[in-house]
């Protein structure tokens, strides 16, 4: 039986390198061949990249998060105005959210510390949010969802001793960009639905680390802004993650999600995908 370090260590691993891969890809156009084949090469170098972790991981009972947090907007749906601060009601007594996981940056890389303390406070507070709302729109088996400081779109559940690097992002897209279409290849099973508003949304259960595995994701787009979830596999136990199309979809139309995609919309948390002329 592995110790409490080795899951940190293994847990570590898996967020380094699928963030620097999504840093590699960050100035390319967003396509379906990220998720399976790039994504699965990376995994397996995963074993060459270690990182330093620092601080508590606290499993936090009876979060009751649902809620606690509120959202800007209007009766119509639409924004009331950008104040570059996500406001967030105080949670009930004994319901604060679980502590974030802290994951050191690898050399080079930055990380939420190193934003200006506004800025830094404004995305914790996005976070923090959306930990509330992923708490309670995800099944149970992703288990207790926590924020990861190493940056804004990156969330993890813990359930069983197992953890599930989670993504989040709701990014800027460029103007004249193509939204990404789900191709079913190497046994990528793609589900379609139509969220509120004539919104299409997609997901995807796709088999990574040579199959052996599945991650589940959602995307859309909404406004000006791509928006992605995925949940991935705990590699060590060969789990894959443990959520289904549907559910994802359900959460995807849910208005506690689409509200705090609507907040990142209009003040955003990560900057532009722009696109690198080919040739």
């Amino acid at each position: 039986m592995g110790t409490n370090e080795d899951h940190t260590e293994d847990r570590a691993t898996a967020v380094l390198v699928r963030d620097a891969m999504a840093r590699a890809t960050a100035e390319l156009p967003v396509t379906a061949d990220l998720v399976g084949p790039a994504r699965a090469q990376g995994l397996r170098h995963r074993a060459r990249v270690r990182a330093a972790i620092g601080g508590a991981v606290l499993a936090v009972a009876g979060l009751g998060l649902a809620g606690a947090f509120v959202l800007p907007g209007g009766d119509d749906g639409g924004p009331t105005g950008s104040t570059g601060v996500i406001d967030v009601a105080a949670p009930p007594t004994g319901s604060a959210p679980p502590p974030p996981v802290h994951l050191e940056p690898s050399p080079g890389e930055s990380s939420m510390a190193d934003l200006p303390p506004a800025e830094r406070a404004r995305q914790e507070n996005f976070q923090n949010q959306a930990v509330g709302v992923l708490q309670q729109l995800l099944p149970p088996s992703v288990g207790t969802v926590q924020r990861v400081d190493l940056g804004v779109r990156h969330y993890q559940g813990t359930k069983d001793g197992k953890t599930f690097h989670i993504v989040f992002s709701v990014r800027p897209f460029e103007p004249g960009t193509a939204p990404q279409a789900c191709r079913e290849i190497k046994g990528t099973v793609c589900s379609k639905t139509t969220l509120p508003g004539g919104i299409e949304a997609a997901a995807s259960i796709s088999p990574i680390n040579n199959g052996d595995v599945t991650e589940s994701r959602v995307w859309f787009r909404y406004g000006a802004s791509d928006v992605s979830l995925s949940v991935n596999p705990h590699d060590e136990s060969h789990t894959s993650a443990p959520v289904a199309a549907q559910q994802l979809l359900d959460l995807a139309a849910s208005s506690a999600f689409l509200d705090l995609v609507k907040a990142a919309d209009r003040d955003p948390v990560e900057e532009m995908q722009r696109s690198v002329p080919a040739g």
